[in-house]
């Protein structure tokens, strides 16, 4: 019960630095890497955590998406029914999201990419993952698409002016992103460098993201490594939320 479930959507996106902090912190981690093949467990209650990654694919249907989505939503719900202690990022929090009722859409405001900041809610005072985030973190963004609606029942955590849904949390244990805190120079750049073209169509300079996210490495690190922790002692029992944090699940959980 010591390992933690990883769930890799894309070769590009495995866990990063984020999987040296969980292992730091005492986490072992046991990665499926699902788009090779790799089977998903039926119960997610065999691990001591949760952690479903970003990926190129679209969370909503319509769209680029992947065969085993279905029953890694399944996986999502039952581990919010079960809390089991959840961290999903930029496509696994919109798969989290929309696995709950939630709503993920091409957005309507363009791709969002690059270093950017995300504001703290008030509500992030009271979460145990999130109190002790500066109150305008450092965040690294690249996705096209967004969670236009949150779950029933879901507490809004950190949000920004053209993509509001930045970061939530549903019940008391699952957390979901849209940034990315996983990644080094390396990942991010190799995302960049496989878009160029598309960027350059959009007036953006994928040399200048690279520079200016590589800049950011130690900030991030600050910021995010700690949180890294704060969630791996939430699921080796450590650190138990407050029981302000506790709330109702939601509908489909």
């Amino acid at each position: 019960m010591s390992a933690a479930l990883v769930i890799e959507n894309d070769p590009t996106d495995d866990a990063r630095r984020l999987g040296d902090w969980l292992t730091d912190a005492g986490l072992a981690l046991d990665v499926r890497r699902v788009h090779a093949g790799d089977p998903l467990p039926e119960e997610p209650t065999e691990h001591s955590a949760l952690v479903v990654l970003g990926g190129s694919q679209d969370a909503y249907p319509e769209g680029n998406t992947a065969p085993w989505f279905p029953q890694l939503e399944a996986l999502l719900r039952k581990a919010v029914r079960h809390r089991v202690p959840t961290l999903a990022i930029c496509l696994g929090g919109q798969l989290l999201a929309q696995a709950h009722g939630g709503t993920v859409e091409r957005s309507a405001s363009g791709p969002e990419v690059g270093p950017g900041l995300v504001a703290r809610r008030d509500a992030a005072e009271k979460d145990p993952l999130w109190a002790p985030v500066p109150f305008v973190p450092d965040v690294l963004q690249y996705h096209y698409d967004e969670i236009t609606e949150l779950p029933l029942g879901a507490t809004l955590l950190a949000t920004s002016s053209r993509y509001p849904n930045q970061a939530f949390r549903i019940g008391d244990l699952a957390w979901g992103t849209q940034f990315h805190i996983e990644c080094d120079t390396e990942q991010y750049a190799g995302w960049l460098e496989s878009t160029r073209a598309s960027l350059t169509e959009l007036g953006v300079d994928a040399d200048e993201l690279i520079e200016r996210a590589d800049g950011l490495m130690d900030d991030l690190f600050e910021v995010w490594q700690p949180f890294a922790r704060r969630f791996a002692d939430i699921a080796l029992g450590r650190l138990e939320p407050p029981v302000s944090a506790r709330t109702t699940l939601p509908l489909l959980g």
